[in-house]
């Protein structure tokens, strides 16, 4: 019997451009889906009669209850070799088997200065302002030479956007509860005393911690009080670990000079989230880890493991 994969969440239709399909081609029925299900009862009808499914990051929760719902499922394949929100011990129970790809922390890097930088010089509102035969010059750009970055995590991602940030001449500072004195001498970078101290002296800010319970809720009212009112705070990690109502409320009140976003409480945004017109921000649709070189990683690596499974030699298993 032919099985039934199911791609998630292929907005751009990337999975059958990045990914040479054929191998699986008399074997296998690939359907792609370019639109979000937004609940657990859609997700459910529409995987039905998936035996495998591919899923995008951590975007799609898989828990108890839906892996119980989706009796044909037998490969869960997610994007990256690290996935919360999937439920493991449910998978086993259920005879799923769960494997990974790589991921390059390359993307997520150039994302953030992508962010930053266009805060800081007001790209976009320049361009736009260009192109509706606006005003000449109506921004004044913030410098970063000399500026200082703070870095809430130096890990593999952070370590990088601190390298950039010594080019560009800055001083570059970091903290995190694990954060040693040697990993930021291996990276030349000055160890904060404390989270409060990193927020109250930077130019720049960017969260590079990865989520847990230690992290939810990292930068609240009380944290993002802290920032000088001509800092900019960047997020390309996860959303949660910014309070997203203490963020709201300090760009509606002026009280720091913008912010660069890339993640949000609900993905796709519903079209009357207030993220969408919120001033002194500029966003994007969690494009950290979308570039050609991680699709091309992502369902390359997912079709050698279909290729596997089918050979009963599961490769990349998670967690």
């Amino acid at each position: 019997m032919r099985l039934r994969c199911a791609v998630l969440d292929d907005f751009q239709r990337a999975a059958g451009e990045f990914a040479d399909w054929s191998a699986l081609a008399d074997r296998v029925d690939v359907v792609s889906h370019a639109t979000h299900f937004a609940d657990e009862d859609a997700l459910a009808a529409a995987l039905a009669d998936a035996d495998i499914v591919v899923t995008l990051r951590e975007r799609v929760p898989f828990p108890a209850s839906l892996i119980a719902r989706l009796p044909r499922l037998k490969l869960l394949i997610a994007s990256g070799m690290r996935n919360s929100v999937i439920d493991y011990a449910a998978a086993e129970a259920h005879g799923v088997t769960v494997c990974g790809t790589a991921s390059a922390s390359t993307p997520p890097v150039e994302l953030t200065w992508a962010l930053l930088l266009g805060l800081a010089r007001g790209v976009v509102e320049e361009s736009n302002a260009l192109r509706a035969n606006g005003p000449w010059q109506s921004t004044v750009g913030a410098d970063l030479h000399g500026r200082r970055l703070g870095l809430l995590g130096l890990g593999k991602i952070g370590g990088r956007v601190a390298q950039v940030g010594l080019a560009f001449g800055m001083e570059v500072s970091a903290w995190s509860q694990n954060l040693t004195r040697e990993r930021a001498d291996e990276v030349g970078v000055h160890l904060a005393r404390s989270k409060e101290q990193l927020l109250a002296e930077s130019d720049f800010v960017s969260v590079h911690l990865a989520l847990g319970d230690r992290t939810r809720g990292l930068l609240g009212p009380a944290e993002l009080a802290l920032l000088k009112p001509t800092a900019y705070l960047v997020n390309t990690s996860r959303a949660a670990i910014v309070d997203q109502d203490a963020l709201l409320a300090a760009l509606h009140g002026g009280r720091i000079a913008g912010a660069g976003v890339d993640v949000f409480d609900t993905e796709p945004l519903p079209a009357d989230h207030p993220m969408r017109t919120a001033p002194r921000l500029l966003a994007t649709p969690h494009l950290g880890y979308v570039s050609r070189a991680n699709y091309a990683t992502y369902y390359g690596q997912a079709v050698e493991n279909i290729e596997a499974y089918l050979a009963a030699a599961p490769v990349r298993r998670l967690p």
